[in-house]
């Protein structure tokens, strides 16, 4: 029975005692309850939530009609496991997300428990359907923190300390950062140089890529990067596959961020708010190519769990019964606004980059070196945890910080957590380049 008078501190000597240090917890606290966008931690202590649970909270935490739709599930199956017994949740999920995803052709979903599973899964099925073996990914993205999925990552740092030999057949090709001088046209090129250089095209099964690269640091895959990538696939009878893990659900202000390129992929995988923090993963994509491997060759003992499918069907009826793209592309065009006066007024803030709400700061030494800053960001995740603000970071340097706020935030809620966020920017960053006279305030 849990202890309710358990204190931080005691439970950290807990946990310090009973859990490796090798999974690593952003803040020292430990949470007792959730709703919407805020927490409580085990003294009572409040919150205002703009890390998301790392993008799976889009909708909230404990949304009542996903509550509700668990609660009214467990009265009926936990689990069975769908290769021994069907469920109709599971059936009905895939059906709705095959609408809802883009593309004008037949298209298949299967479920699985997390994004890492489902990004192997979406490899495999291309190989299957390719009969071709390598996969490229770009540099500085995140795909899991399995083999295959540390693998497709493009960072050595923290995902890949002495874990090898990795798994063979994945190439690497830049990915666009206009703000660190890679181009579109760049990135474009550095591709074809791949092809002439160490993998021929017509070996490669897919291209695996984030919208917005998200552990990455938030950036965005300029649109004529992403439609650059779809006529390279489709010269070559590459497949794409988009991760939409933490861009997915509304987050960009659509349901799927490859949407604002028009761009449509071949598979898309998803996760994280997906099922409104339940743990759910899929793969979305063309029905022939999802057809390919026989019976057998995909699933998992726990994958689409009928809990998790009835979170996820709750989690569409509310993105689209409280119109939140819409209150999503607010929200971003609100964070924008403010973060671009801060940037005007504090020089350590290089750049302010994102699609809607998925936005995101980077921090720096000074404007014209542009050297990274991860001291000034773990200064400032400080200072915003003992005044009631979680904040997260990113970046292949750590020195971004990344929002994944409710998107559903009250306006109140928002006003006081920006006004946090403006106070200890001008406490840390001001001093050394001049007070301003006054802080930031929230945008109107």
């Amino acid at each position: 029975m849990l202890n309710s008078n358990s204190s931080n501190q005691e439970l950290l000597q807990v946990r310090e005692q009973n859990v490796p240090r090798g999974v690593s917890t952003a803040h020292q606290i430990f949470v007792d309850r959730a709703r919407g966008a805020q927490l409580w931690d085990v003294e009572g202590k409040e919150y205002i939530d703009f890390a998301g649970g790392y993008g799976a909270m889009n909708i909230g935490h404990n949304h009542p009609r996903v509550v509700q739709a668990v609660k009214d599930q467990l009265e009926h199956v936990t689990h069975t496991c769908f290769q021994v017994t069907m469920y109709e949740p599971y059936v009905r999920l895939a059906e709705r997300l095959n609408k809802l995803a883009p593309g004008d052709f037949p298209k298949k979903t299967i479920f699985f428990t997390t994004g890492a599973e489902a990004n192997e899964n979406a490899v495999k099925i291309a190989r299957g359907f390719t009969r071709r073996s390598a996969i490229i990914s770009f540099n500085n993205g995140f795909h899991g923190r399995t083999l295959l999925g540390m693998t497709l990552s493009g960072r050595a740092r923290p995902f890949k300390q002495h874990f090898g030999p990795y798994a063979p057949g994945v190439y690497y090709a830049p990915f666009p950062n206009p703000y660190r001088g890679v181009t579109t046209e760049q990135a474009l090129s550095a591709l074809q140089d791949l092809f002439y250089q160490q993998i021929p095209p017509d070996e490669v099964a897919a291209i695996i890529y984030e919208p917005v690269q998200g552990e990455g640091g938030f950036l965005p895959g300029p649109p004529e990067f992403l439609q650059g990538l779809r006529r390279i696939a489709d010269q070559y009878g590459i497949l794409l596959i988009d991760d939409e893990i933490q861009s997915g659900f509304g987050r960009t202000g659509r349901l799927f961020a490859t949407e604002h390129s028009g761009v449509v992929p071949d598979l898309i995988t998803v996760a994280k708010s997906l099922a409104g923090g339940f743990p759910l993963s899929g793969v979305i994509g063309r029905a022939d190519i999802m057809d390919t491997p026989e019976p057998g060759g995909l699933g998992g003992t726990y994958a689409g769990n009928p809990l998790s499918c009835a979170a996820g069907l709750a989690v569409l009826d509310v993105i689209q019964d409280e119109n939140l793209l819409d209150r999503a592309n607010r929200l971003g065009l609100r964070l924008k606004e403010t973060f671009l006066d801060w940037q005007a007024r504090f020089p350590q803030i290089g750049e302010v980059r994102g699609l809607s709400a998925m936005i995101a700061l980077e921090f720096v030494q000074d404007a014209q070196t542009k050297v990274p800053a991860p001291e000034l960001v773990h200064d400032i995740l400080d200072k915003a945890l003992e005044r009631g603000l979680l904040l997260v970071k990113a970046g292949l340097h750590d020195n971004v910080i990344r929002v994944l706020v409710p998107v559903n935030i009250e306006d109140a809620l928002l006003d006081k957590a920006l006004a946090i966020l403006g106070e200890i920017l001008e406490e840390t960053l001001a001093p050394e380049h001049g007070k301003a006279s006054e802080v930031a305030a929230p945008v109107a």
